[in-house]
């Protein structure tokens, strides 16, 4: 059986681009799409100066089913996507995702729908810590 989620998980240590690159590589895969989210400096014209990601314990869990559905839906051969928790400085990679599929726009389509869907729907929240010493959380319920 070919597995076409390849590589699911939520971490604590830095992500690696080239780790995920390579879980996707696929002889069937004529384009691969990757996305990269990185901390930024600010924020709605705030300034930031780091932030920390939280995880709820069910959202590996949830990341792997939305990498299930996203791989079905668009009917690609690999997928892969990684999200960091913990204390991320600015230029910190806080996200990889990436697929492979036959032909450029399946790729970019899938690729889309999993980060849109990621950020959506997998319960990690982020605490935002601000140059003016002011901090605010994302995503939190």
């Amino acid at each position: 059986m070919v597995r076409v989620v390849r590589l699911a998980e939520i971490r604590e240590t830095p992500l690696d681009v080239v780790e995920v690159l390579a879980a996707v590589e696929d002889d069937a895969a004529g384009g691969v799409a990757v996305f990269v989210g990185r901390v930024r400096d600010e924020d709605g014209g705030r300034g930031v100066r780091g932030l920390a990601y939280h995880a709820h314990p069910s959202a590996a869990d949830r990341l792997r089913e939305i990498c299930e559905k996203v791989a079905a839906d668009h009917r690609v051969p690999a997928l892969a996507a990684v999200h960091r928790t913990g204390e991320l400085a600015v230029g910190d990679i806080a996200v990889v995702v990436a697929t492979a599929a036959g032909h450029r726009g399946d790729t970019f389509a899938a690729t889309r729908d999993l980060i849109d869907t990621l950020k959506a729907e997998v319960p990690i929240w982020k605490h935002q810590l601000f140059t003016d010493g002011t901090d605010e959380w994302v995503g939190a319920p």
